[in-house]
């Protein structure tokens, strides 16, 4: 594989795109599946399937967020300079997301409650974790020789958010806070509990700093040193991740008085952590020596544009203009919805990919900053 950086970081588009398409197949499933079909082992193995998207989107945003602090910092940038443009990338998020839901409700208008507004979804939370890891990085990071030092601070962060996360969603709740700030912390909306739907910082947020700090790790010199080794390493310590979070829920005793295994405990913080790891191996392999790079790559394409076709098939699968009947359909009318979807996308992805390029011939902009890595879209 040449060593280019958009090669570099065709690894990382493949991950967000298989990121898109495990988050297609749980979204059709989910909203066209008459009752019948959702009783069925498919529809379980579906939404499976289904908890690996959001950690995917933020793992890959904060190693993304790691390899532009770096490059800013390569470019002679000052400290606020490189705080002011991640932290700034992170409101652009936030704000991005509190429009998508204005437009959902102003689309739904007179059936969906205001307080949709205040939703704490994916792009929030994502808004806000790039924030945060914005404020990390300005208190420590000072160029690459505090690369590891500041990947241990933020593998300690991470691991604090998840250890954190079953109290603030339960004896340690701060209710005390009015209902939209404290969605922020336990996702709890104006229901008076945490809701499992929505994506508050806890435990949201300790995905992105696992990110942050692997993105760091890949960029000392000791692991560009170990070129392809470094992503067999990472697998493998997937796998051990994976194992020990198995283990320890395996165990009679409990850390806490009340667990939630799918949404809120640390053991399955960290095998989804080890499966980030093991796909980040698997992914690099795919485009370093497999067909990842072989002509046209769907899911690289797809990666590339993560964020609109997000925004753009919520739309098609939920939304008022959804193009099959909520839950009113069998698997395979439901799974040829799907491949509609999925081709849709690709041929929106690749419509913005072709104006974006056709629009940079036209007016080519040379000081554009590399903060965009941040999060494609």
């Amino acid at each position: 594989m040449p060593a280019s950086n958009s090669t570099r970081l065709a690894y990382i588009d493949w991950m967000r795109g298989l990121a898109c398409v495990l988050m297609f197949q749980t979204h059709c499933y989910d909203a066209w599946l008459n009752d019948n079909a959702r009783r069925s082992r498919f529809f379980v193995w579906s939404q499976l399937g289904g908890t690996f998207p959001a950690p995917l989107f933020l793992f890959l945003a904060g190693m993304s967020f790691a390899l532009v602090i770096d490059k800013l910092h390569g470019k002679g940038l000052s400290g606020a300079h490189i705080a002011r443009t991640t932290i700034g990338r992170g409101a652009e998020i936030l704000s991005l997301g509190i429009l998508f839901r204005l437009q959902e409700y102003v689309i739904a208008w007179g059936w969906a409650p205001w307080s949709d507004l205040l939703r704490v979804d994916i792009l929030n939370e994502i808004g806000a974790s790039l924030m945060l890891m914005g404020i990390v990085c300005w208190v420590f990071y000072r160029g690459k020789r505090s690369q590891v030092r500041i990947s241990l601070i933020a593998a300690i962060i991470a691991l604090t958010i998840s250890l954190l996360s079953p109290l603030l969603w339960t004896s340690w709740r701060p209710d005390w806070l009015p209902w939209p700030l404290e969605s922020y912390i336990n996702g709890v909306h104006n229901l008076g509990q945490p809701q499992a739907w929505l994506f508050p910082v806890f435990p949201w947020s300790a995905f992105a700093f696992v990110g942050l700090a692997v993105g760091f790790l890949l960029s000392t010199d000791w692991a560009q040193s170990l070129r392809s080794k470094i992503f067999i390493v990472a697998a493998l310590a997937g796998v051990g991740l994976i194992y020990f979070g198995r283990w320890i829920e395996a165990q009679p005793f409990h850390l806490y008085a009340t667990d939630d295994f799918w949404h809120t405990s640390p053991s399955f913080f960290l095998i989804r952590a080890g499966f980030m790891l093991l796909i980040l191996g698997v992914a690099y392999g795919w485009c370093r020596w497999g067909a990842g790079q072989w002509g046209f790559s769907p899911l690289i394409q797809l990666g590339r544009t993560s964020l609109l076709v997000y925004w753009v098939h919520i739309e098609f699968v939920y939304g008022r203009f959804s193009i099959l009947p909520h839950h009113a359909n069998d698997v395979r009318k439901a799974s040829l919805g799907l491949l509609i979807i999925f081709l849709a996308m690709l041929l929106l992805s690749m419509m913005r990919t072709r104006f974006i390029a056709w629009r940079a011939e036209k007016s080519p902009r040379p000081g554009q900053v590399a903060a965009s890595e941040l999060i494609k879209g």
